[in-house]
């Protein structure tokens, strides 16, 4: 066990001071590595925000029943009490139409318009919490309320929650897609730096063998080097995700003043960070043990 130890401190040590002796190739293949790894770690920062901001504007769903203009006051409530009896409605709020009129003028800012119609042109409605928010059970209490008799329109207050998830959806797929695209670039960037290492020792390497070195001995510090490069792309791409976080946040801030609100992108959580890492890692030592199998073979090393 310690003899294995060693022999792996010794392959970690010198694929170390390769990186090391050359920083100027190795900052140039950590930034590729970076830059292609930031994109879709951006991508899903920023579909995780977007889902939070969704969750945390999106109350339970609602449905909205505007009446009629012309509904009478005792139609009002065989309707308020026929909802209140229906077995999909858990509770139902009625509001006014005088009440809805003075909600517009405060919160809208434009009281002098509505004055200028002479008379109120909202309807009376009921607001209703659903006992069932599942998408389908919502979709047949709206057709079933909307068949009501004075019933002039049913509005499903989280439609917009809809498309929301239809958009996250998306972001999805197109996040796993340029995620498996730059995943083959980045085993292919260190591929060949690795077939290029292979190379400027092919010496040494034949030396290695004749003396007597074992195949897995001459692989493991290029396995390693390979291994490293992806863990240092990962730490760039860490930090260009959290540096263009932080630079959305200022221009966010500066926006959500504006409109009275705080606007501001959460980070990389530190588990995605450290899946991020891993990732990298593990990428870059499979791109490594491509190119060890593939060049290191046909010298006959295997």
């Amino acid at each position: 066990m310690k003899a294995w130890l060693r022999q792996q401190t010794r392959a970690l040590g010198s694929s170390t001071g390769k990186l090391l002796r050359s920083p100027l190739a190795t900052a140039f293949n950590v930034a590729v590595l970076g830059i292609a790894l930031a994109l879709p770690a951006i991508l899903y920062v920023a579909l995780v925000n977007l889902q939070d901001a969704g969750r945390a504007a999106a109350p339970d769903p609602q449905l909205t029943v505007f009446m009629d203009l012309g509904t009478t006051r005792a139609e009002l409530r065989d309707t308020e009490t026929r909802l209140s009896r229906h077995q999909a409605v858990a509770r139902v709020r009625y509001v006014p139409r005088e009440q809805a009129l003075e909600d517009v003028n405060r919160l809208s800012g434009l009281g002098s318009i509505v004055d200028a119609l002479g008379a109120n042109p909202l309807p009376d409605a009921f607001i209703i919490d659903a006992r069932d928010a599942a998408p389908a059970a919502l979709s047949a209490l709206r057709e079933d309320l909307a068949r009501w008799p004075k019933v002039a329109f049913v509005q499903l207050d989280a439609e917009w929650a809809r498309r929301l998830a239809a958009v996250i959806r998306l972001g999805r797929l197109a996040l796993l897609l340029l995620g498996t695209l730059l995943a083959f670039a980045l085993v292919a960037v260190t591929f060949n730096t690795i077939r290029l290492q292979i190379l400027t020792q092919r010496e040494e390497i034949e030396v290695a063998s004749l003396i007597g070195a074992t195949p897995r001995f001459i692989r493991r510090p290029f396995l390693y080097y390979g291994a490293l490069l992806g863990l240092l792309g990962g730490l760039a791409a860490w930090g260009l995700v959290g540096g263009t976080t932080q630079a959305l946040n200022g221009a966010l801030g500066d926006l959500g003043r504006h409109y009275g609100t705080a606007w501001a992108l959460q980070p990389l959580p530190l588990r995605d960070a450290a899946a991020l890492l891993a990732f990298a890692a593990a990428l870059g030592w499979l791109g490594a043990w491509l190119s060890v199998s593939r060049h290191l073979v046909s010298g006959g090393l295997r």
